[in-house]
């Protein structure tokens, strides 16, 4: 049956509903569906080419947003009854309706012929896809990093940390003493993880805060800075500090400059400073002092005694400064709010709706930005039969 899918004709919506609430077309159906055989651009370029606008009964009921199972429709008259042509999220799906089973008809034919008749519609094609708006993906750095920042610290809880507790069951006395080597692997273990967490986290918090104030300046740039590439470098490559103190002069809707003297910039910035010794294995013996011990030639006279807990988990613990780790979260986040305080209230808005987007989208023709697709994306499919 050569030929069989390119000589569909289109239905008008008004038929089309006649004919699918009538008791003559035959409630049988055939599914298929495939992914990038022919890629979805191609078929969506192809079909306005061929048919003119979408006219499934699917375009009539999908919200005006991206956030729909189905995002366009084509619906079809063969001899035998409709074929519908669904682009969907993960998939196009092909729908027969009708008595199309038994007509030696496969998902292979429809491909093929489908693929010998796009030439046929070039020009068309690409002044459809002129029209079409080309989008830019990308991870929302913000989002990424602040997500990370949030298993962790739930990770952190979850290990539940319990210092006097903890030191008591390795203690070295009668009730412990048969279960001590068992006692310090599950103690050990657990504040490995400890340890390793409250370092990733202490190194990654002030990340999260430059993520933000670059987010900041990539959305909420003047234009003259964003249009300007090495403008906009330099502009994102400055200090943190001038970068901040800097936003109301780069940045539209800022109502008041930003007092980097006020005492949650002063926090913010002692934390920067730590997390780059941290980073950079500066030796500044003054930061890293974990106690103080005489020696008599070779002999060690101590200050005061520790215990074995103190030279091992204790040590470990202060390294990394385990007991201010939510602190120093706190000391982030309230940076963050002390700057978007500083915005009008529109458009602390928007930023806030960035902020909670793990993907955006960038528009490179006219430099618009938004959020494509809603963070939870649906499938489904509906059970059909096969030729």
């Amino acid at each position: 049956m050569n030929n069989f899918f390119i000589d569909l004709e289109a239905i008008h919506p008004s038929c089309l509903v006649k004919i699918l609430t009538g008791d003559k077309l035959p409630r049988k159906a055939i599914i298929w569906e495939f992914t990038n055989e022919i890629k979805p651009v191609d078929m969506y370029c192809y079909l306005y080419a061929k048919y003119g606008r979408p006219n499934g009964l699917q375009n009539f009921l999908r919200s005006d947003s991206s956030d729909n199972l189905i995002h366009w429709e084509w619906s079809l008259a063969s001899e035998f009854g409709i074929v519908s042509i669904q682009g969907q999220n993960f998939r196009t799906e092909v729908h027969l309706i009708g008595e199309h089973k038994g007509q030696n008809l496969t998902l292979d034919m429809f491909i093929q012929e489908i693929k010998s008749d796009l030439k046929n519609y070039g020009k068309a094609m690409k002044e459809v896809r002129i029209e079409l708006e080309k989008w830019t993906r990308f991870i929302n750095p913000y989002h990424r990093i602040n997500s990370v920042v949030s298993k962790n610290i739930k990770s952190l809880k979850e290990l539940d940390i319990n210092i006097d507790k903890d030191r008591e069951l390795v203690k070295l006395n009668e009730t412990n003493f048969h279960n001590m080597k068992e006692n310090w692997k599950l103690i050990g273990d657990k504040y490995d993880n400890a340890i390793g967490l409250t370092f990733g986290l202490r190194s990654m918090f002030p990340v999260l805060a430059e993520s933000f104030i670059n987010l900041i300046l990539f959305v909420l740039s003047k234009p003259e800075i964003k249009s300007n590439d090495r403008l906009f470098q330099n502009t994102i490559r400055q200090q943190i500090d001038i970068r901040v103190q800097s936003l109301h002069l780069n940045c539209i809707g800022f109502i008041k400059a930003i007092d980097y003297t006020n005492d949650i910039c002063k926090k913010f910035h002692t934390l920067m400073n730590e997390r780059n010794d941290l980073l950079h294995g500066n030796v500044e013996v003054n930061k890293l002092k974990i106690g103080e011990v005489y020696f008599s030639s070779k002999v060690p006279v101590f200050i005061d005694y520790e215990d074995f807990w103190q030279k091992t988990m204790g040590i470990s613990l202060s390294s990394v400064k385990y007991n201010t780790i939510h602190d120093d979260h706190a000391v982030v986040t309230d940076f963050i709010d002390f700057i978007l305080n500083h915005l009008s209230n529109k458009l602390r808005e928007q930023i806030e709706f960035i902020m909670t987007n793990s993907e955006l989208g960038y528009n490179p023709a006219n430099g618009r930005l938004g959020a494509l697709f809603s963070e939870h994306t649906a499938d489904f499919r509906v059970s059909g039969s096969e030729a």
